[in-house]
């Protein structure tokens, strides 16, 4: 009888290392997405001299990563169309692509709540523009 608790006591202690290990590495990794987020610097490009066509971007920062297909026609942003949104949490920043269809620039507001989501929006419709 003493040996089976020992033995579940064991168990109980590995499965415990486990989890906090497994748990330091999640940390580790929400840690590397924010540093990456908090250095995405979005430029302003100027959509006026963009030939009329649809354009391709990404931006990944690992937790969070999208696609966007880009419409430009008379110098515009007409349609933005989302190929892939790997958000957790950030769907709701998808509201920004709106924003960035009507304002026609492609820093604006954030989506409250969602705003590391929106930052990887906005670079990723400016990575389409600039290619």
């Amino acid at each position: 009888m003493i040996r089976n608790k020992k033995k579940w006591i064991q168990a109980g202690v590995i499965v415990l290392i486990i989890l906090l290990a497994g748990g330091a590495i999640y940390m580790k990794k929400v840690m590397n997405y924010q540093e990456k987020v908090q250095h995405i610097v979005i430029h302003n490009v100027d959509i006026s001299a963009k030939a009329d066509g649809v354009y391709t971007g990404k931006c990944d920062v690992d937790l969070i990563s999208a696609t966007v297909e880009v419409t430009v026609h008379n110098g515009e942003i007409t349609k933005i169309n989302i190929l892939q949104h790997k958000n957790g949490r950030g769907k709701p920043a998808e509201a920004v692509l709106d924003r960035i269809i009507k304002e026609q620039k492609l820093k604006v507001d954030a989506v409250s709540g969602a705003t590391n989501s929106s930052i990887v929006l906005e670079k990723a419709v400016e990575n389409a523009l600039n290619t």
